[in-house]
């Protein structure tokens, strides 16, 4: 979702998305989500976080308390910055399905738009 709503707010940016743990297929209510917003991710693959990939970047952001990057890809991304954004989680207060998914990329668009302001990006909204 993080990488979508960069994309989108700012297409000057270089944008990558891996996981610490990737699956097989994009979240489909994530992808709907987005779509509602006008971010298209429906051609995305899941791919896993690499060493080349973090050692490109000048921002990793980890989304949620779980997500844990290997310490052995890390040592050779000096100077890279490392975020974890630990997002709202609708589904403790009961809220479920495309309410919940719209919450959860409603926070995170606010702090791609916080993280884009913080790198001086000028945004597209």
């Amino acid at each position: 979702m993080a990488a979508g709503l960069m994309r989108a707010a700012a297409p000057g940016v270089t944008v990558e998305s891996a996981g610490t743990d990737p699956g097989t297929t994009l979240n489909a209510q994530s992808v709907a989500s987005l779509a509602e917003v006008g971010v298209d991710v429906s051609g995305g693959v899941p791919k896993p976080v690499t060493a080349e990939l973090l050692a490109a970047a000048d921002v990793v952001v980890t989304l949620g308390s779980e997500a844990r990057i290997d310490p052995v890809l890390v040592r050779g991304a000096a100077g890279t910055r490392f975020e974890t954004w630990v997002t709202d989680e609708p589904s403790a207060r009961g809220i479920e399905g495309m309410d919940r998914m719209r919450l959860v990329r409603d926070d995170i668009a606010a702090r791609v738009a916080d993280l884009a302001a913080r790198l001086g990006v000028r945004t597209s909204g």
